[in-house]
């Protein structure tokens, strides 16, 4: 197993303004930023990245989507059904790899992501 199987890697917030996110974070906690088009931007605090979604509803009660990294995605989905989660969106590709989101027993959803 990599270091990174199986451990967060990446947390995704939907904003309802990506400018107003950037200044905010940048200004507040130095973040450094890298857009991927009118509606996705990258932050990187120096330790972990994450993304600002405007392509999204905004989801204060929900909060950031959680996305951790895993080598094998399948292994993985077996591995979330068998433990009582359930799979809200199947594998699906994306720029930069491929994914999929779950429900864990409590309803929280979150996403795993492989690049291959």
């Amino acid at each position: 197993m990599e270091q990174t199987d199986r451990r967060i890697n990446y947390i995704e917030f939907a904003v309802s303004d990506i400018a107003r996110a950037k200044a905010f974070y940048g200004a507040a906690f130095g973040w450094r930023f890298t857009d991927y088009g009118p509606t996705y931007c990258e932050f990187d605090d120096g330790h972990m990245k994450g993304g600002f979604d405007a392509s999204v509803p905004v989801r204060p009660a929900g909060g950031p989507l959680v996305v951790l990294y895993g080598d094998d995605l399948a292994e993985l989905a077996k591995a979330v059904k068998d433990a009582g989660g359930r799979i809200t969106q199947p594998v699906f590709d994306f720029p930069g790899g491929r994914r999929f989101h779950f429900s864990d027993p409590d309803g929280y959803e979150l996403a795993v992501w492989s690049a291959a």
